[in-house]
C-alpha cells in the first residue's frame, strides 16, 4: 500500500542522494579495476561481520581483492578551514581491522584460503565542473591478510 512512499523515500537516516553518490562511485570503481585487468566476483557482498563493496579477481588471476570504495562529493570534501580531504583519508584502523574481518570470512565461505588476498581501496572525487570524477586506486592496504 504504501511501497511507492518508501521507493520515493528511501532508507530512513540516508539520503537518497547520498546512496545514489555511493552507487556511482562503485560503478566508477568497477569500471576502473576492469580496465585494469581485474575481473568482478560480486558488489556489495554482506557477511556476518560486514560488507566488501566489491570483490574480485586479480589481473594475475590468483589473487581476491576485496574494495573498498570511498566517494566524496566537492562539498563532502572540504572542511571549516577549507582544507581539502581525500576520501581515502576516511578509511581508519577500525575500517581496515572490520575489512580484515570480512575478507577472512569471505575467504572461508568460499574456500579461498589456498589463493592469495589483499585489500585495495578505490577513491571517487567528483570536482566541481569536471566529469568525470577522479578515481584513485591504492592497492594491499592492509598487509597482514
Amino acid at each position: 500500500m504504501f511501497g511507492w512512499f518508501w521507493r520515493r523515500v528511501g532508507r530512513i537516516g540516508m539520503p537518497a542522494g547520498r546512496r545514489g553518490l555511493g552507487r556511482a562511485g562503485e560503478r566508477h570503481a568497477a569500471k576502473l579495476l576492469k580496465k585494469a585487468g581485474y575481473r568482478i566476483l560480486g558488489r556489495n557482498v554482506r557477511v556476518r561481520s560486514g560488507e566488501a563493496d566489491l570483490v574480485c579477481e586479480a589481473p594475475d588471476r590468483q589473487t581476491i581483492v576485496i574494495v573498498e570504495v570511498k566517494t566524496r562529493n566537492p562539498g563532502e570534501s572540504a572542511s571549516a578551514q577549507g582544507s581539502h580531504v581525500p576520501p581515502e583519508a576516511s578509511v581508519h584502523a577500525w575500517k581496515k581491522r572490520k575489512l580484515l574481518e570480512v575478507a577472512r570470512e569471505l575467504a572461508s565461505a568460499n574456500t579461498w584460503q589456498g589463493r592469495p588476498l589483499r585489500i585495495d581501496i578505490v577513491a571517487v572525487e567528483w570536482q566541481e565542473g569536471r566529469r568525470p570524477p577522479l578515481v584513485r586506486h591504492y592497492p594491499d592496504i592492509v598487509m597482514d591478510t
